[in-house]
This record gives structure tokens, C-alpha cells and sequence, in this order.
């Protein structure tokens, strides 16, 4: 419910917009095995996620689950036969995926998925963890205090960018090797508040981290401050957004059935 009020209050609009849970559309699971199916093990055992996870605690520590994620978040895309994708800087690589599993598909057995392609904003596409600030900014993070959280009090979010790591120096500047906490800053800074990282650096020019980790602090509070609240009303009324993700379920089913007819038509499969 908190991920469902959290889009709404961002101004995902039910009205304009399809939201359903994952799950309550087999679809997704249908299309994803199809997916795995037509994968290259070499190409899924690429995807950086997995490879990451399998590096940090070993192999045992890497489920399965993660290892064909990739091939179901393609079928995410496919079955709505998305034009442009969303996404961070560090799913470039899953989009990717998607795009060669739908040219393969369509070169093997027919024209049948649209090609996607990874909508990645040019500045904020990557925002990165606090208090690792070489690791991007995570919810399955081994620690809270480097993620900001929407549904985080202003007090909470304050204590965490105050308490950010920063660099060797005290000048506020953009450079991501040489002081990468400092820069995440400014990324998100420029992000929510709308001015260039150039103007941030000479707006705090002669000025200190402690000044400019205030500045930012301030500019996440009071973006989020209505985000918050609103969501905050939605959770009051679990039903309304029960009603919400089960008429978008209901929507989605009629998009995603089609697609999987398709698709088992072209493979020669009955349905």
C-alpha cells in the first residue's frame, strides 16, 4: 500500500495512469518464462546486479530469483509494448536486455514485441548512497542511513544529509572521482531544487560543507513535505487504494492477455 500511495502522492494519477500490483497479473510470470527461454545464460549472467551480489557474499547468496530477474522485468515491458522506459542510469544494462530479447524473438518467430527504449534523465539518473557515496542510493542498502525515504520524517531526512560523507577539502565542487560525496549533494540538490550543479558551486563558492549540507537538507524536506503528507491521507484509506490497484489489475489483464495470445500464437503454442 505504501509503494501505491507514495506513486499517487508523486502525481501518478489513477485517472491517467495504470496501477496494479506485480503479482495479481499471471501474465507477467507467463511472459517472463518465455523470456528465460530465449536468453542466453552467458548474457544473464552479465547483468551487473547479480554479479555484484555474487562477489559481495558469494554465490550461495545469490538466489535464483535474481538471476532471471532480469529476464521478468523484460516481460514487464514487453506485454505493454512500452515506447519509452524510465528508469536510472543503473538499468541502462536491463534495458538493453529487454531490447535484444524482443529483437530476437520477433527475428525468430515474427514481429511481435515493439522495441523499447530507456528513458534516463541526463542529470539524476544515479543518485548514490550517503554514507558510501561510491554505491548507488538503495532501499536493500545494509543501512538506512544512507537512503532518504519519502514516508522519512523532515527530522530524520535532516540527520541523514547532515550526516553525509564528504571529502578531503572544503570546496563545494563537482567531481565525481575526486570527491564523490560532495557531488552526489549537488546532484541531488540540482535535481529538486531546478538550478544547475554550475550555479550551486558558485552560490556556495567561499562557503563551507557544513553550510552546504544545511542547503540541501533544506531543499529535500521541503520537496518531500507534501509528497509525504499526501501519501500520508492515502494510507488513511486502504480501501480507496485497494479499489485503485484492483481496477488497474483489471486494466492491465486486458493488455497483457492480448500480448501472451500473440506471443503463444507466433510460437506455435495453444493457449
Amino acid at each position: 500500500m505504501a509503494s501505491a500511495a507514495q506513486l499517487i502522492a508523486l502525481g501518478i494519477s489513477p485517472e491517467k495512469s495504470t496501477l496494479f500490483v506485480q503479482s495479481h497479473v499471471a501474465e507477467h510470470n507467463q511472459l517472463g518464462w518465455i523470456m528465460e527461454c530465449i536468453a542466453g545464460f552467458g548474457e544473464a549472467n552479465r547483468m551487473t546486479q547479480f554479479k555484484d551480489k555474487s562477489a559481495k557474499g558469494g554465490a550461495d547468496s545469490a538466489r535464483v530469483g535474481l538471476f532471471t530477474y532480469p529476464m521478468l522485468q523484460a516481460a514487464d515491458i514487453l506485454l505493454y509494448q512500452a515506447h519509452y522506459v524510465p528508469v536510472g542510469e543503473d538499468q541502462r544494462q536491463h534495458i538493453e536486455l529487454t531490447r535484444d530479447l524482443a529483437t530476437r524473438f520477433n527475428t525468430r518467430f515474427g514481429d511481435t514485441f515493439r522495441i523499447p527504449e530507456g528513458y534516463i534523465l541526463k542529470s539524476g539518473a544515479k543518485i548514490y548512497d550517503l554514507q558510501e557515496p561510491t554505491n548507488k542510493m538503495s532501499k536493500s542498502a545494509g543501512s538506512v542511513a544512507g537512503v532518504l525515504e519519502i514516508m522519512d520524517t523532515a527530522e530524520a531526512n535532516t540527520k541523514k544529509i547532515k550526516s553525509a560523507t564528504t571529502d578531503a577539502g572544503r570546496e563545494v565542487t563537482f567531481d565525481e572521482k575526486e570527491k564523490p560525496g560532495i557531488s552526489n549533494l549537488l546532484t541531488i540538490h540540482a535535481a529538486l531544487s531546478g538550478k544547475s550543479v554550475a550555479d550551486l558551486e558558485n552560490e556556495f563558492a567561499g562557503k563551507g560543507y557544513g553550510d552546504f549540507k544545511a542547503a540541501v537538507a533544506e531543499v529535500v524536506v521541503e520537496y518531500l513535505r507534501p509528497i509525504r503528507s499526501r501519501a500520508l491521507e492515502l494510507l488513511d484509506d486502504e480501501a480507496h487504494l485497494i479499489k485503485v490497484l484492483h481496477s488497474g489489475a483489471d486494466k492491465a489483464r486486458t493488455v497483457a492477455s492480448a500480448t501472451v495470445a500473440e506471443t503463444y500464437k507466433n510460437l506455435g503454442l495453444v493457449l
